[in-house]
């Protein structure tokens, strides 16, 4: 059901600074900062010839990174992302083998303008899996 990875997402404390740190110490192609409002996050998406990096900083309080950030001074990993065919086969698929799906169920529009949905990090491993339909 799961294709290919198409990110992993850091939460982090100060964006400016980890930019400055792919771009200038690790070399990487890094895009423009954007902000997801309906997300309550900051993105930025650093290419890498595998898959992107998507670094994560909170639009104010209310954000769920910020409140990631409270837990994780120093930001860290928070989740990462699988790419479906049909996120809605996938969610009923999901759904069917007792994963629990955060929110409603009803897909969002993420950073790369598909629909997203977020797994229960306690139905894998610990971590928060985000699927995109491609």
């Amino acid at each position: 059901m799961i294709g290919r990875l198409n990110h992993v997402a850091i939460a982090v404390p100060d964006l400016d600074a980890a930019i400055a740190q792919y771009r200038d110490t690790l070399g990487a192609q890094v895009g423009a900062p954007q902000d997801e409002p309906d997300h309550g996050v900051r993105v930025v998406f650093i290419t890498l010839p595998n898959t992107k990096i998507e670094l994560l900083h909170p639009l104010g309080d209310a954000s769920p990174i910020q409140g990631f950030l409270d837990k994780n001074p120093a930001g860290g990993i928070h989740h990462i992302c699988y790419e479906v065919e049909d996120i809605l086969a996938a969610r009923d698929h999901l759904r069917g083998s007792g994963a629990r799906v955060l929110g409603d169920g009803t897909p969002k529009i993420g950073a790369h303008g598909n629909p997203v949905l977020f797994l229960h990090p306690k139905d894998f491993t610990g971590t928060l899996v985000e699927l995109e339909q491609i």
